[in-house]
Order: C-alpha cells, then structure tokens, then sequence
C-alpha cells in the first residue's frame, strides 16, 4: 500500500483498499470529505472501511458517510438494516438480486455487540481480537461465492466469528443444502448460536442443516467435506492445503491472503482438480492464526 496518495487525483482517491480489520498508527482520511457526489463518480466507494492514506493527520474524522447516514434512518431495525443494503446498492457494491433478498432478510444488528452501530459500513470489534466484517465485504463475498452458494450445495465458513454471513450462506443454500462454521473461539461460537436462533436462519439450525463448531478452520471441517463454496474470515499467510483438498471440484474458495499487505483471492478448483487463482482486491483482515496467538493479539 503507498503510503500517501495525492489529493488532486480523482483516480488516486478512487484507488481504495477494503478493510475487515482497521490498521493500526495509520493517518486515514474518507473519501466523502472530498464532498465527492455519486451520480459523478458511481464506481467510487465511499465507505467508512474504503479508507485511504494521506500525509497529514488533520485529515482524519471518524464520521463516515454511512455514520452520518445512519441518524436519518428510523423505525424498526429491519428498515435500519433495509437502509444499509440501499446505500450498497446505491453505490455499486449489490448488483444481485438474491443477495439483497439475502442480507434483507438476515438482520446485522442481531449479531453485531450490544450498543454498537450496526448499520455503518464498517467493521467492528467482537472480542478475542476478532471483528466482524464491514457490510460491503459481507455482500462482496455473496456475490462472489453466489453461483457455488445454490440450493442444496455445501458450504464452509472458516472463523464465523458472529455467525452472520453463516447464516446468510445457510440461507442461501436452504434445507437441502448443508453449512457449516469453524471457529476456534468457544465463547465466539455460542453466542453465534444464540444470534443464530434470534434469526431466519434458525430453523435449519435447529433441523441441522447448518451447524455451528468450535475448531481451528485452518483444517478446515472434513465431515461435510468437499465443498462448493468455502468463505476464510481471515488472512492467511498460506492458502491452508487442507482447505484446498476439502474444495470439490468446481467449487470456489475466497479467502484473504497475506500477512501486513493482503489479497482478497479467488480459488477456483477445476473438474480435473486444478486450481486457478485471481486477486479480486486488496484487503487488511485480522489473521488466521491459532487461538492462542490471536488471543493474544499476535
């Protein structure tokens, strides 16, 4: 990533990186201060997790757009959530109709912590040095996983965390189907049980179509192995074997690659069991890491 990005281009300023995770002593400024208007620049991202580097720190806001945007949004949390997905739409990140029907349905705010906001376009802290994702790389990773993600297909989500694109993956491949999440954080994973059962999703948890488990994702979960799609939470330095061996022939797996700079990559295993490999965009996620290291912050 460059360390600083002149303020005259309109192209630097759309030259974005996607965030999980925020960096840490990094001078961040927002695209929106630049009072960019969208009908003008529609493939501009302006997300609080779009973030862009400048030299200097009087740039910096923690207003975002979507923070600013939220306070205009009343009645019950669905039309809150329902106001979210518009401003994706809005600016490009949704294209598909089934994700929309997807993310309307399943609520963020009943798997984000207590008391926290949502609705931003931003990811947020969840404990156990973890996050949970902005929502414009949730609806990014539906769209990409959206073909392997079919009625009665068999999906894995490695480190689940809250539980909430489990669900919309649950949702997307119905009772036929079969989802799974890892995690390797127990308290993580029963509180993801207990935003499941808050949720539409819940039926095919109780029916056991889609479970819940406490494991290191790194080897993946061979029970319900192989599978169409696999969805990775978090960067690894490696693209872990075991997931690749557990990927059937002609499913896909997204998974962030790489230790400070980082690819969001797409994997895709050939019926005659090779893989192709492309970068979608670049990333800052936590990493996947053993629980210990990441309970340590490490």
């Amino acid at each position: 990533m460059p360390s600083s990005i002149s303020l005259h281009s309109v192209s630097a300023i759309a030259y974005g990186f996607r965030y999980r995770a925020p960096l840490k002593h990094t001078c961040l400024f927002y695209a929106h201060q630049f009072q960019l208007q969208p009908q003008k620049f529609p493939n501009l991202p302006l997300f609080s997790s779009s973030l862009y580097r400048v030299p200097n720190h009087s740039f910096f806001t923690g207003n975002s757009l979507f923070s600013r945007m939220e306070h205009f949004w009343s009645g019950s949390s669905l039309n809150r959530n329902k106001g979210m997905i518009e401003q994706l739409q809005r600016y490009g990140v949704i294209k598909s109709q089934k994700v929309t029907e997807i993310m309307q349905t399943v609520d963020r705010g009943l798997f984000v912590p207590e008391g926290t906001p949502a609705y931003v376009d931003s990811p947020m802290s969840i404990g156990y040095n973890a996050t949970i994702s902005a929502p414009h790389m949730h609806a990014m990773c539906l769209e990409l996983l959206e073909d392997r993600l079919q009625p009665g297909m068999h999906t894995l989500d490695v480190g689940s965390g809250t539980g909430y694109l489990t669900a919309c993956f649950a949702l997307m491949v119905g009772p036929q189907g079969r989802v799974v999440g890892v995690e390797h954080i127990p308290e993580l994973v029963a509180w993801s049980i207990k935003n499941v059962e808050k949720s539409a999703a819940a039926p095919l948890l109780k029916e056991g179509s889609f479970s819940l488990h406490v494991g290191d994702g790194r080897k993946g979960w061979p029970e319900h192995a192989p599978y169409d799609a696999i969805h990775v939470g978090a960067a690894a330095a490696d693209v872990p074997q075991d997931l690749i061996d557990q990927l059937k022939p002609g499913g896909r797996m997204v998974i962030p690659v790489g230790t400070y700079f980082q690819d969001l990559k797409v994997i895709d295993k050939n019926l005659d069991g090779s893989i192709r490999v492309r970068t979608e965009t670049s990333v800052r996620y936590v990493p996947l890491t053993s629980r210990e290291a990441q309970i340590k912050g490490m």
